[in-house]
């Protein structure tokens, strides 16, 4: 099942992708009242998505059957606006250089332990909104990467329990301004910018990516393949990652792990770097997730 957020009459929401439609979960659970949002949903747990999966079912029975008036409850996807599967993350904890070959490229040794850094909630924009470049950078650059979304709260999460705590899996853009990042000792900055964050178009959840590490990876910018690998080539694999992070440090629903992104970035082009630049258009695209979209625009 893949959940999303979407903007409807200036409401926020929270649906369930089918195609290229949208089912409103306000709708079919009837609880219009209780202001549902993604985090709720996650932090509900199984009980409730499993009600949300019978509620799906039910409402395509009810379709095939005719007759059922949907027009509230089922919205055509070309008629809403997605948004962050996660709009304002509680924490986004972010890997350097958890490929080999994205070490390489940059004449780095491979890390012997996870190497950390984390992105502001300011910084998450959604799927067809605008990356902004910013006037103080001249070296923006691109990097897909498979983001874990935790469903529920742990702290010292042992790995053979990691995935108990994972509700699904999103397409993460973590766009750098190089300029900024390679001037200090710290990454933070030059990561941090406004709509630096982009991720989506929907949350696909565990149950239909039995094996997060076998799935395909690509980045196009402007058409051009830039990146095309395989979550495979993961230095460090999810259920590690997640037991590192939580030594001391509480994960909870909403949070967003990036997970590093393969060789291809735009800094390290042979044979010059081939950055971003306004008006481009980069898809960031994972297997049985989808693809993320965003146009790079000016600093207004």
């Amino acid at each position: 099942m893949k959940l999303v957020c979407f903007s409807l009459n200036g409401a926020l929401r929270v649906g369930v992708l089918i195609e290229n439609s949208v089912i409103d979960l306000s709708f079919i659970l009837e609880e219009r009242d209780k202001r549902l949002n993604m985090i709720s949903v996650l932090s509900a747990g199984e009980s409730l998505l499993e009600r949300i999966r019978e509620a799906v079912l039910s409402l395509s029975n009810r379709l095939q059957d005719g007759g059922l008036h949907v027009e509230h409850a089922m919205h055509s996807l070309a008629g809403v606006k997605l948004m962050a599967p996660i709009p304002r993350p509680g924490k986004i904890i972010c890997l350097g250089l958890n490929y080999s070959d994205h070490a390489e490229e940059a004449g780095l040794t491979p890390p012997e332990e996870p190497v950390l850094f984390s992105k502001p909630a300011t910084a998450v924009v959604g799927h067809e909104d605008p990356v902004i470049y910013p006037k103080v950078s001249s070296q923006v650059d691109y990097e897909v990467e498979l983001a874990v979304v935790i469903g529920k709260k742990g702290k010292d999460i042992p790995e053979e329990d990691a995935y108990e705590h994972v509700a699904g899996y999103t397409v993460f853009n973590d766009v750098s301004a190089r300029d900024i990042q390679f001037r200090s000792i710290q990454w933070f900055r030059g990561k941090s910018f406004d709509t630096f964050a982009p991720m989506g178009p929907c949350l696909t959840l565990k149950d239909e990516i039995p094996d997060p590490h076998n799935l395909k990876m690509q980045m196009k910018v402007n058409g051009e393949v830039r990146q095309d690998s395989s979550t495979k080539n993961m230095i460090f694999k999810i259920p590690y990652l997640i037991s590192f992070i939580s030594a001391g440090m509480t994960l909870e629903p909403g949070d967003v792990i990036a997970t590093g992104t393969p060789s291809g970035v735009g800094i390290y082009s042979k044979p010059q770097p081939k950055l971003l630049k306004p008006g481009d258009v980069m898809e960031a695209t994972i297997e049985k997730i989808g693809t993320l979209r965003n146009k790079v625009v000016a600093s207004p």
